[in-house]
Order: C-alpha cells, then sequence, then structure tokens
C-alpha cells in the first residue's frame, strides 16, 4: 500500500476505534467502517467524477443485496446455533441453506460485475475487487495489532 494511502487509511481507523466501543453505537461503527471502505476503494479504483456518480449507487445496493442474503441465512441458523446438530438431516439442512446463500452471493456479485461495466472500465471492475480484499485484509490487520 502506498505510503499516503496507508497514513489516510490507519488516521481514520484509529478515529474510529477511538470513539470507544459499545452496543449502542454499533450502527455508527458501521457508518464509519463503510465510510473508510468507500474512501479507500475511491482512492484505489480512481473513479473520474461521472462514474462516481453512477458507481457508487450500484455499489450501495449491491452491498445492501449481499447484506440482505447473510441475514436471511443468519436468521436460520444464527450465532447461538452449537452446529452440534440432532440429525443427519439437519446438518444437510444447514449445508445446502449455506451454499444456496454462497451461490446466491456468487449471482449478486455476477449481476453488478456485468452492471459496473457499463458506467467504467472493466480494469476498474477488476480493481474494486482487489481493493475491497485489500480493505478486508488492511482492516484485520489493525483489529488484531489492536
Amino acid at each position: 500500500m502506498n505510503h499516503p494511502y496507508k497514513q489516510l487509511f490507519f488516521s481514520l481507523l484509529l478515529l474510529l476505534f477511538a470513539t470507544g466501543i459499545s452496543a449502542q453505537v454499533s450502527d455508527a461503527k458501521k457508518d464509519k467502517i463503510d465510510a473508510l471502505r468507500t474512501a479507500f476503494i475511491a482512492k484505489k479504483v480512481a473513479l473520474t467524477d461521472q462514474e462516481s456518480r453512477a458507481f457508487w449507487p450500484l455499489y450501495n445496493e449491491m452491498n445492501d443485496k449481499l447484506d440482505a442474503n447473510l441475514k436471511t441465512f443468519r436468521l436460520q441458523y444464527n450465532a447461538n446455533t452449537n452446529y452440534n446438530f440432532a440429525t443427519d438431516k439437519e446438518a444437510q439442512a444447514y449445508l445446502n441453506a449455506e451454499l444456496l446463500m454462497k451461490q446466491k452471493e456468487v449471482e449478486i456479485y455476477k449481476e453488478y460485475y456485468d452492471k459496473f461495466q457499463k458506467i467504467m472500465p472493466v480494469k476498474k471492475v477488476a480493481a474494486l475487487r482487489r481493493a475491497e480484499e485489500e480493505f478486508k485484509i488492511e482492516l484485520i490487520k489493525y483489529i488484531k495489532q489492536n
């Protein structure tokens, strides 16, 4: 990661975590992480003003669909599930639901990558995917260190 980007990223992360941790501000933290992701992606993908105006509504729509897909799965198999399934049938149902969720996720990515290619060059669409992965890696590194 380039040095200026790294400074911006870690400054914003520091701001995020300096606010403290509480259940009451989880939405605020999510909003801050989303803002960090937006800044990170905007820098890495180098969107023009015209691309940016068309891209961000689509990107947010895609993330809303991905979140809804994951939420649907989690409602069915919430974090309290101990994964000690009583029967093979229950275990198979879990595996099928997980595969269906992952398949839907891939379908969403495919749909939106096609839409993104209509508003920006394919190289930028590929850079988007890399930027998303780099952001996750940097965020995880930061959390582990602190």
